[in-house]
């Protein structure tokens, strides 16, 4: 008779795109998510809490004429009911369109304009990469149903003072802003207006975006016959005379010494395009705004070459560059780059309502601001660990957790051994991995005397390292004190280790 096969065991491990994250990594975050609330409470922005699952009909971003609308996000169908087809639904794959159909579904509960932050995870069906994974999370604040550029100016603003709060220095950090009306006026004055010019639009925006990655020759090839890559393949251009292209390079090129000049540069540009003059008048107001509040250009600038989600923002867009060098995986230096993008959205709305709402935002990529910060050495490598009570007696429990139970209502971090107490070694090992400040030991004669061990681990680390025999002596890291003087004893090691 043939044996039955044995279940296969699963695999213990993250689906790829995934990864865990432990004690000290979520403690951080959680403390910057902490600060950055606090700056976006500070300027009058109310938290929202939306749910990770919108319908697809909702995202509308990823819908791509297939079966199965799930291009880029997470997403399936329910089950039918009845003739009925069930409805598509999927992770979020951002915190504004989310914020959209809210806004759509309660705008006549809710305050206008309606200024929203939200924090959470966010899920993107795409290929993983190094440092690139599909679930991650985002720090937002936008503004819904404020037509006027003050508001982008608010956003600036707040985004230097996040940047600020968390632990970046001024002078490691620029927020830089340009404007999508100042490049459709520049594309009019190219000769791209109209409907029959919108592939070659098209062209040109995803050349624009391609900056940082191909450098001018590279866009300006795209922007003319098209451009061969190191593999062979060829990209068609955009198709513009050398004048027409010479118009879209300048804009890329604008910026110079002062936002002053760099503003009369875009608007030698955009001379006779409406829209084009529009777009300057607006970017002179932000800085103009910007400068009053105290937000000169060592903080927020002007900048041109600003071209991320050209094809998605109606006006004002921002991003928040660091401006430091870190060593690569290979040991060179490059600057970090970027850890925050906004900008001007007016249309998003508007596939709710049929209604033109006017809306600004940021998102902070909290993920990328606690890498830069470890990158800079302001993250603490470890974190503080309980304090240890150990247990020398089981059948003395009740004493162990009466002492850790004075602790914790004194503030302190502490938890007594729950493992095999048989070992005492172990327990010691369980303290050390937790890395524990302190260890408590009360056996039956400490308990007889009315006393208590103190275990220094921090002291006692320092020593293993660096003291000689002497030393041991002369500065011992365990010594017993009364009982009721734990709490002190407990206290006077964290204040000096902290």
């Amino acid at each position: 008779m043939a044996k039955p096969k044995k279940t296969p065991r699963p695999k213990a491990q993250t689906p790829k795109g995934f990864r865990d994250y432990f004690g000290t990594e979520v403690t951080h975050r959680a403390e910057m998510l902490n600060k950055i609330a606090a700056v976006y409470h500070r300027y009058g922005f109310d938290a929202l809490e939306s749910s990770g699952v919108e319908t697809v009909e909702a995202l509308g971003k990823f819908l791509p004429d297939v079966d199965r609308p799930n291009e880029g996000v997470f997403a399936w169908q329910e089950d039918a009911e009845g003739d009925k087809p069930g409805d598509w639904l999927a992770l979020r794959y951002d915190l504004t369109a989310p914020l959209a159909r809210v806004y759509a579904q309660h705008r006549n509960d809710l305050p206008m304009p309606y200024r929203r932050y939200a924090m959470g995870p966010v899920w993107r069906n795409e290929k993983p990469g190094p440092g690139r994974f599909r679930q991650f999370y985002q720090c937002d604040a936008d503004t819904v149903g404020a037509p006027s550029v003050a508001a982008d100016a608010e956003i600036c603003a707040m985004l230097a003072d996040c940047l600020e709060e968390v632990g970046i220095a001024r002078g490691d950090y620029v927020v830089r802003v340009n404007n999508r009306k100042v490049l459709n006026g520049v594309l009019e004055v190219a000769g791209l207006a109209g409907d029959d010019k919108e592939a070659e639009r098209g062209i040109v925006l995803r050349a624009i975006d391609k900056l940082d990655r191909l450098g001018p020759e590279g866009v300006r090839a795209l922007l003319g016959e098209g451009r061969k890559d190191e593999s062979g393949d060829f990209t068609k251009g955009a198709g513009l005379g050398e004048a027409q292209a010479e118009v879209v390079m300048g804009f890329m090129q604008a910026k110079r010494e002062t936002g002053a000049e760099t503003v009369a540069r875009l608007r030698d540009l955009v001379t006779g395009s409406e829209v084009g003059v529009q777009g300057v008048d607006e970017l002179q107001l932000i800085s103009d705004l910007l400068a009053a509040g105290g937000y000169g250009p060592d903080r927020v600038e002007i900048d041109p070459s600003v071209v991320r989600g050209l094809g998605y923002y109606t006006g004002p867009v921002f991003e928040a560059e660091l401006t430091f060098e870190i060593k690569d995986e290979k040991g060179r230096a490059r600057n970090f780059g970027s850890v925050a993008g906004g900008g001007r959205y007016d249309d998003l709305v508007k596939r709710f309502t049929g209604q033109e709402v006017p809306a600004t935002g940021v998102s902070i990529g909290v993920d990328r601001l606690l890498a830069a910060l470890a990158a800079k050495g302001r993250l603490e490598a470890e974190a503080t660990g309980p304090v240890v009570v150990t247990v020398m007696d089981r059948d003395r429990m009740a004493d162990y957790q009466a002492m850790v139970a004075e602790l914790r209502q004194a503030g302190i971090r502490a938890e007594v051994y729950l493992g095999n107490p048989k070992n005492f070694g172990n327990q010691m090992k369980y303290a050390d991995k937790r890395q524990s400040p302190v260890v408590v030991i009360e056996g039956g004669d400490e308990k007889d005397r009315g006393v208590v061990q103190i275990k220094d681990m921090v002291l006692g680390a320092q020593l293993a390292q660096e003291a000689s025999h002497d030393e041991w002596k002369e500065r011992p890291n365990q010594y017993e004190v009364p009982r009721g003087d734990l709490i002190k004893a407990v206290r006077d090691i964290l204040d000096r280790t902290s």
